[in-house]
C-alpha cells in the first residue's frame, strides 16, 4: 500500500455543500449547519475520487512530525489568526461579498503574533514569500512540542525524546482485525501527519483512559482503511453510517492518487457525533512495545512506563485499556 497523504490544509467535502440556518450540532454557538447536497464536488471528481483509498476520519487534534534542532520532533497544530480589527473587516466583507478569496489581507499587520519557532503548513498558498490565509481567514501552521511545555502536555505524553519514540495506535501488521499500541521511532514518522486522540482531546469521543489516569495515543492519518464502502451516493453513505458497525466512525477521508484529500463528516449528512459506541473503541487491541533494545530505566511515571509493564497483553476493546496501576 502506498504512503498516504498528509493533512496540511483544510480538507474539502466530497459533496457540494449548502448552508442551512439552523444551530450547528458540531460547533457550539454556531447558528448554521453546513450540509452535503447530493452532488459530488468538482474537486472530488477532478481528483478521481472513485479510485481513491477511503480511510476512517479519526476525531482528535492534528500533529506533524518533522525535524527541529536537528532531530525528529512532534509539532502541534497552531493556526495564525487575524487580530480583532482584521477579523471584523473580514466578517463584514463576507456578509457583503461571500467569497473570501477576494478579500485583501495585509499578512504583516492583520495577524496575531506567533512563536518564532512557528512554521506555516506546507500546502498553503504563498504570495511574495508570505503564507496566505485560507477561506476561514486562518494561516494553518505548526509549533514544536517541547518536553516541559504545559500547554502541550498531552502531546508530550505520547513522545519520549530521549529514546526518540512515539506511542502509536494502528492495525497489527499481521491481523487487520486487531489494533496495536506500539512504540514507533520518530524517524519512521518523519513528514507524516497524525491525529492525537485521548482523554483530554475533543471531549474524548473514544472513551479512552480516565481523569485520574489519562491516556493519549497518536494515529497516523490513513491508518484505518474503510472496507465494504457503498457507492458514492448521498443516500447510500447515509444508510451505511446509520446501519452497519463499520459506519460508527466520525467520517471518511479519501486519499486520492494525486495526493489530494477529500472527506465527509457525519455532520455533513445530518448525523450526530460523537456517538456512544464507536467502531474504533470497540476493536480488540494488543500492546507491543518491544523496548528490550532500548535502555529503558523510566525514573518517572509515564505512558511508556505503563505500557512496558503490560507488554504483549491483549484487551477485548480499545476502551478497556485503563491506566489503573
Amino acid at each position: 500500500m502506498r504512503r498516504l497523504g498528509s493533512v496540511q490544509r483544510k480538507v474539502p467535502c466530497v459533496f457540494v455543500t449548502e448552508v442551512k440556518e439552523e444551530p450547528s450540532t458540531k460547533r457550539e454557538h454556531q447558528p448554521f449547519k453546513v450540509l452535503a447536497t447530493e452532488t459530488l464536488s468538482q474537486k472530488a471528481l477532478d481528483a478521481d475520487i472513485h479510485s481513491a483509498i477511503p480511510t476512517e476520519k479519526v476525531d482528535g487534534t492534528c500533529c506533524y512530525v518533522t525535524a527541529y534542532k536537528g532531530r525528529p520532533y512532534l509539532w502541534a497544530r497552531l493556526d495564525r489568526k487575524p487580530n480583532k480589527l482584521a477579523e471584523k473587516r473580514f466578517k463584514n466583507f463576507l456578509r457583503s461579498k461571500q467569497d473570501s478569496k477576494e478579500f485583501f489581507w495585509n499578512v504583516e499587520e492583520d495577524f496575531k503574533p506567533v512563536p518564532e519557532c512557528w512554521i506555516p503548513a506546507k500546502e498553503i498558498e504563498q504570495l511574495n514569500g508570505n503564507p496566505m490565509p485560507d477561506e476561514n481567514g486562518h494561516i494553518p501552521g505548526w509549533v514544536p512540542v517541547e518536553k516541559n511545555n504545559k500547554q502541550y502536555c498531552w502531546h508530550s505524553s505520547v513522545i519520549h525524546y530521549e529514546l526518540e519514540l512515539a506511542l502509536v495506535l494502528k492495525h497489527h501488521p499481521d491481523d487487520a482485525g486487531l489494533l496495536e499500541i506500539s512504540a514507533v521511532p520518530l524517524s519512521d514518522l518523519l513528514e507524516q501527519t497524525l491525529e492525537l486522540i485521548g482523554t483530554n482531546i475533543n471531549g474524548n469521543p473514544y472513551g479512552l483512559g480516565s481523569k485520574k489516569h489519562p491516556l493519549h495515543l497518536l494515529v497516523p492519518h490513513g491508518a484505518f482503511p474503510v472496507r465494504n464502502l457503498p457507492p458514492l451516493k448521498h443516500s447510500d453513505l447515509l444508510s451505511w453510517f446509520e446501519g452497519c458497525r463499520e459506519g460508527k466512525i466520525e467520517g471518511i477521508v479519501w486519499h486520492c492518487n494525486d495526493g489530494c484529500l477529500i472527506k465527509v463528516h457525519r455532520h455533513h449528512l445530518g448525523l450526530c457525533w460523537p456517538i456512544p459506541d464507536t467502531y474504533l473503541n470497540s476493536e480488540p487491541v494488543v500492546i507491543n512495545m518491544n523496548l528490550n533494545k532500548h535502555d529503558c530505566a523510566f525514573d518517572t511515571p509515564c505512558l511508556f512506563n505503563y505500557f512496558s509493564r503490560i507488554d504483549h497483553q491483549k484487551f477485548g476493546r480499545l476502551k478497556d485499556v485503563m491506566l489503573d496501576v
